[in-house]
């Protein structure tokens, strides 16, 4: 029965929801469980199809983008300069501090951009990483450096503000009262009659998808004779981000209902962490023999120092306020668990704007970073 590929793949899924729903002192692994559970099953000899991981990685991108797009530019307007610029300065440095750990270290690159995904808690970082590297050692280390990638950013935005011994009532009324100047302008909306092809918006999803797979098939070439593209994460990211800010083309809608997205996200979420745990736990066990341990602390190095850096920033380059720094810290580490814990922190959903418009930059320069790494290491 196990030698059924629908079997393996919804039993994977199944255990590994379990597993990551386990809670300790608040804090769960969620999907990542899935992978983890695929690493096991992979490491016993069990196998499911390419298509399983690829058609996970596309659902899961293009969601991502549908998602974030409606606030990519236009929450660009009140910090927006700050925003990108920390976003980007987040990943760079994750990026630099993996290239250290490559160089200085000699840990492997596929495995090292695999940590640096699995350390800014990116499953599209790890998708790039497999796609640019060709290996699926990335996902061992995703799966090794992906646990404290969680934890390390939830602890730090509880532990910043006790550490400051923040008023936090005082500190919510100030940033509150700065977020809802101009807020009438955000929530302007022209109302017209469109054309939906389908009541669930899965006509502009599958459009979204076209488009990304021919942007993932144009080739930029690199100095040295290399070559860049955006690649199956890429493409289909970007397409759903443009398509998701516009809405439309012309009279044709370009919505997709949020609960679809979520749902789409998540399935695809699940298919691909399977596809690529199972094809990686061949060799999972042999690389923690050799390395367990130093790359579970150079994967923690890799989240520590962006996320110490990029909050010091912040605040004191960019005299963000303690919510907006914490909100951006969250976008550009990509956590969304972390995001939870800062609302209920600070007491209010507006920290998820810093986090709204940090997070689709940090996102694109992940798998750009991934990539980088990737094919030139």
């Amino acid at each position: 029965m196990l030698g059924n590929t629908l079997m393996i793949v919804f039993l994977v899924a199944v255990i590994g929801y379990l597993v990551g729903s386990i809670k300790i002192r608040g804090v769960e692994l969620g999907t990542a469980g899935v992978l983890l559970v695929a690493l096991v099953f992979g490491h016993f000899g069990f196998e499911v199809p390419d298509l399983v991981r690829e058609l996970g990685l596309i659902c899961f991108v293009t969601s991502v983008g549908f998602i974030a797009g409606p606030k990519f530019f236009r929450n660009f307007k009140i910090n927006a300069r700050s925003y990108i610029l920390l976003g980007a300065i987040i990943i760079i440095i994750g990026a630099l501090t993996t290239i250290g750990i490559i160089e200085i270290a000699g840990v492997p690159s596929d495995v090292s951009v695999g940590m640096m995904a699995g350390a800014l808690t990116s499953t599209p970082g790890l998708a790039a990483a497999i796609d640019a590297t060709g290996s699926a050692n990335a996902s061992v280390g995703y799966g090794i450096a992906y646990p404290f990638g969680v934890v390390g950013v939830v602890l730090f935005v509880q532990l910043v503000p006790k550490f400051l011994k923040t008023d936090m009532a005082a500190e919510r009324a100030r940033f509150e009262a700065a977020q809802n100047v101009g807020d009438e302008e955000f929530h302007k909306t022209k109302k017209e009659e469109l054309f939906y092809a389908d009541s669930m918006g899965f006509f502009p999803f599958a459009l979204a998808i076209v488009l990304g797979i021919i942007l993932a098939k144009i080739v930029i070439p690199l100095p040295g004779g290399a070559e860049f593209s955006l690649g199956t994460s890429g493409g289909p990211l970007i397409a759903g981000l443009i398509l998701g800010h516009f809405g439309k083309i012309g009279r044709l809608s370009m919505k997709v209902e949020k609960h679809v997205l979520e749902c789409l996200r998540e399935f695809g979420l699940a298919l691909f962490l399977i596809g690529a745990g199972v094809e990686a736990g061949a060799g999972f066990v042999e690389i923690l023999r050799e390395e367990g341990l130093v790359l579970f602390i150079y994967g923690a190095l890799i989240t520590l120092i962006p996320m110490f850096v990029g909050y010091f920033f912040a605040a004191k380059v960019l005299k963000l306020s303690l919510f907006n720094s914490l909100g951006s810290i969250c976008g550009g580490m990509t956590s969304t668990p972390a995001l939870g814990t800062l609302i209920r922190v600070t007491e209010t959903d507006d920290v998820a704007s810093a986090y709204a418009a940090t997070y689709p930059v940090a996102l694109v320069f992940v798998v750009l970073g991934c990539q980088f790494i990737g094919i030139f290491l």
